[in-house]
């Protein structure tokens, strides 16, 4: 039996698939090719990123395809309820990110907090010439130590962005659907740990509290953003918030005229509303620290989602023989 991978497969990925008697074709396959190739080649396996559309027609079009191995967390761009009822399996990766885009937290953290972000722009233009001055206006940064950070949706993410905020020596409240209490396990060296309580507590007063807030929920339900203007006047003066979760979380209008007034220092985004174009005010605005959905997008996550979707589909299909 064939599976494709038309996202690329690392050879640990390729090894598993081998090693379970399966032939793995590491091809990129233009979208709408992509049913002649998997019927002409007899595909039982397709393992693709969030950028393939598979709907209805997709589906039927491929009677041979049974499983679909979608990489990262969420289906949005798979008809997920009419795959199963055609009997297609589809499985992901929902937590193989998770240590990347809590590590991407806190460099937008620390960009905002010391300016990084706006320094390196201005230090290869400018840092020869005015050194002295740029050094003056960057001397304002705060640290994390102490401060306390809000974490909005208290899922696995949300709970590692706790580990490594404990870990600084921060301050951590939560807010999530559920109220619940969560036992967050700080490793040490030398296999020592710790265990420390964090139970979520209402919105409005996780965002009344907060320092520096950051948001990690899941595609939202309802229309409008979570943060808007009130939300926003709510904050702490002078308070930071990070979106590495959705975008439209967040409304834009309402954040640029925060940080344009002053109201909050910084922001650290990561999802935008109109991606791919997010809004040319926002890339521009001096107290934004950007990154292009990349949180979840690192070398060991890439490693990760391929041994998991490679063990998943090979468990399914071994399954069937």
């Amino acid at each position: 039996m064939k599976v494709l991978a038309i996202n690329g497969i690392s050879e640990k990925g390729v090894q598993i698939f081998k090693k379970a008697g399966f032939e793995v074709l590491n091809k990129k396959v233009a979208s709408e090719q992509l049913p002649d190739f998997i019927n002409q080649n007899q595909v039982v396996a397709i393992i693709t990123g969030s950028n393939t559309v598979i709907g209805k027609d997709f589906i039927d079009a491929c009677p041979g395809l049974k499983i679909i191995g979608r990489g990262g967390s969420g289906f949005s761009n798979i008809d997920l309820k009419y795959a199963q009822n055609k009997d297609v399996t589809v499985v992901n990766t929902p937590f193989a990110s998770v240590t990347a885009v809590a590590e991407l937290v806190f460099a937008h953290l620390f960009s905002g907090i010391r300016f990084l972000h706006d320094a390196n722009r201005n230090m290869p233009l400018e840092g020869d010439m005015r050194f002295k001055d740029l050094r003056k206006s960057y001397a304002g940064g705060r640290e994390l130590r102490g401060k306390t950070l809000g974490i909005i949706g208290f899922g696995k993410i949300g709970q590692e962005v706790a580990k490594v905020a404990l870990g600084l020596g921060m301050k951590v409240i939560a807010s999530d659907e559920t109220v619940r209490e969560e036992n967050i396990q700080l490793e040490f060296f030398g296999h020592q740990n710790i265990s420390i309580p964090v139970k979520t507590e209402p919105l409005h007063q996780v965002i009344r509290q907060s320092d520096f807030i950051t948001l990690h929920i899941s595609a939202q339900k309802q229309k409008e953003p979570l943060i808007g203007e009130v939300e926003i006047n709510a904050m702490k003066d002078g308070a930071g918030i990070i979106n590495t979760s959705r975008g439209g979380i967040i409304d834009e209008d309402a954040l640029l005229e925060a940080l344009e007034k002053g109201k909050l220092a910084f922001a650290g985004l990561d999802a935008f509303k109109n991606e791919p174009s997010p809004g040319i005010k926002l890339l521009m605005n001096e107290k934004v620290s950007l990154s292009p959905r990349t949180g979840g997008i690192t070398i060991e996550t890439r490693e990760r989602i391929n041994v998991e979707l490679a063990e998943k589909i090979t468990a399914i299909l071994q399954d069937e023989i």
